[in-house]
């Protein structure tokens, strides 16, 4: 038969009717569909978690060495062995605004040009920024803050692409009964990565103890070893992941809905869930499909519906309160601890510079082990079971409470060493409900809300909110924390912490539920007739393998 025949009349090969073959290809997708969201939990979903879960270890262990490793800048580059405003802020914010600008731009080449292709680049950008913050130094033109806050915004746009990339390719890898608890698994390295840094701070204060003690008040030279020490270490973890990262197969559902090729997606399927590996045959047959298409036409026309814009702005808003709150005290929680009087050191010279800096250690992972870590693994119990709506209402409610009682007692509960004690176990219930609550379900809804076509692109637009309320949180608390004295506005920087938790409660109420539900349902596109036939003329070449699956 002619091809050009076939088209005018509107027959097929075989006597199909363009609706036949539609409807063939669309129950096609639909079992490949129902393959990934049905099997059985193997060893590629545990590969998937680690690899996608070093990179946030990786990143959560850069942005948050530097609250230690500002104290440490002080003491060698500061005038009076402190940083000033300028300088503090300069080096904790660079890598949220990276962060903001890697989210975006990732997000959208993610689902432009595929998961896999740009999955590791980001992960270069980490290592090489990484690594040259070591290395910085001083010079004629420019000081080595300056340097060192360029090299921070380029590490920043590196993390800022791991946030969409790990969450779209564990939620679009990963069965619809442990979806949660996968994206969880995979964001709970963050916790490690804080927990990670703090201790790492506190081995390199002990072991350069002896030699920190034979410097003069003058130089303080060992503690420009240790800094470097503290960050560099931070580009180990990635290195060991970027080969992993590389060498990841593409998700099916990009294969299927993004590059409309339902053929390879289905061979995909059957190699990754059996042997974790894939295979691109260079002269296979590539059979595109007619779907839905993303563009600006159709992405204004999709996002302009209430029923999917409201989700954009509940993830949106949701992830920008939370970061208000989680990176204002992230980043400062020395500064909170060094104005509740935790741990203030004793001697004075040398001798206190070491107890002040393993003071500065001691907190950090007294927060991070009681508070921010338990905090992944409660959400990781019950994120499946309970639901992602119900975790996020109960943490920003509590939180609400916790920031509030901590602001207006603040006063009362730095007031005495046992009442510091008691603002300490409030400090941690608040590190545990942001994770067992907003900070996880935050990353996980936005990976799973949105079509296949704009997630990536939804949930980069949904993180880098975030980081804009985390670059709001740390300008706002380096201007306002010395108001009427030093560290004299804490208690009232708090106060504002608690009405962002509160607004948080009304962006939830915006969001569906997600348990147990494929991606496609959740979309809120109908999936029948979502193929409408084949893309181009109709080949016999193309549509006699479809005919032969169906009939299997």
């Amino acid at each position: 038969m002619n091809q050009d025949k076939a088209s005018s009349n509107g027959s097929y090969p075989h006597g199909q009717k363009r609706d036949d073959v539609a409807y063939v290809l669309d129950e096609r997708r639909r079992a490949a569909l129902a393959d990934v969201d049905n099997a059985e939990f193997s060893w590629f979903h545990v590969k998937v978690c680690l690899v996608a879960g070093v990179g946030f270890f990786t990143d959560a262990y850069d942005i948050f060495a530097i609250n230690i490793a500002s104290t440490m800048l002080g003491y060698v580059y500061g005038k009076g062995q402190k940083l000033n405003t300028n300088q503090d802020l300069g080096v904790k914010v660079a890598t949220p605004v990276g962060t903001l600008v890697g989210q975006l731009l990732f997000g959208w080449l993610a689902d432009v040009v595929g998961r896999k292709r740009m999955y590791g680049v980001e992960l270069m950008i980490i290592i090489t920024g990484t690594f040259a913050q070591a290395l910085a130094g001083d010079g004629h033109a420019v000081g080595i803050i300056g340097v060192l806050v360029v090299w921070r915004f380029i590490t920043g746009v590196g993390i800022g692409g791991d946030y969409p990339l790990s969450a779209v390719i564990s939620s679009e890898f990963a069965t619809t009964r442990t979806r949660g608890r996968l994206m969880t698994a995979v964001f709970a390295a963050q916790g490690w990565g804080n927990f990670t840094a703090a201790l790492v701070a506190y081995i390199i204060v002990a072991a350069y103890k002896p030699l920190l003690l034979k410097d003069s008040p003058a130089q303080l030279n060992h503690v420009d070893y240790m800094w470097r020490l503290l960050i560099g270490l931070g580009c180990v973890p990635g290195v060991i992941a970027l080969y992993f990262r590389l060498t990841i197969p593409e998700t099916p559902r990009f294969t299927m809905d993004i590059e409309r090729n339902v053929r390879q997606a289905s061979q995909d399927i059957g190699n990754v869930l059996t042997t974790g590996k894939f295979v691109v045959d260079p002269d296979a047959v590539v059979q595109r499909v007619q779907a839905p298409k993303a563009s600006r036409r159709d992405f204004f026309a999709y996002f302009s519906k209430w029923e999917n814009g409201k989700i954009l702005l509940g993830t949106a808003y949701s992830w920008f309160a939370l970061d208000i709150a989680f990176y204002g005290l992230g980043l400062n929680s020395s500064i909170i601890l060094q104005a509740i009087g935790f741990g203030t050191p004793p001697a004075k010279g040398i001798l206190g510079v070491y107890e002040k800096l393993k003071n500065v250690c001691v907190g950090n992972l007294i927060l991070s082990a009681a508070g921010l870590v338990p905090g992944y693994y409660a959400s990781f119990l019950f994120i499946d079971s309970w639901g992602r709506k119900p975790i996020q209402l109960m943490g920003f409610s509590i939180l609400t409470v916790l920031f509030a009682t901590m602001g207006f007692g603040y006063d009362k509960l730095t007031s005495t060493p046992a009442a510091v004690k008691g603002f300490v176990v409030l400090y941690c219930f608040a590190n545990f409900f942001q994770n067992f609550g907003p900070n996880t379900t935050t990353f996980v809804i936005p990976g799973e809300a949105f079509p296949t076509r704009y997630r990536s692109t939804a949930h980069g637009i949904s993180a880098a909110s975030g980081k804009l309320g985390a670059i709001v949180a740390q300008v706002g608390f380096a201007r306002m924390v010395n108001i009427g004295g030093t560290n004299n506005f804490v208690k009232h920087i708090l106060e504002i912490f608690s009405f962002f938790m509160l607004t948080g409660i009304g962006s939830t109420l915006l969001l569906p539920e997600t348990k147990q539900r494929t991606l496609e349902e959740i979309s809120n596109e109908n999936q029948d007739g979502f193929i409408e036939g084949v893309a181009g003329r109709p080949d016999e070449e193309l549509i006699a393998p479809t005919l032969a699956h169906n009939e299997k």
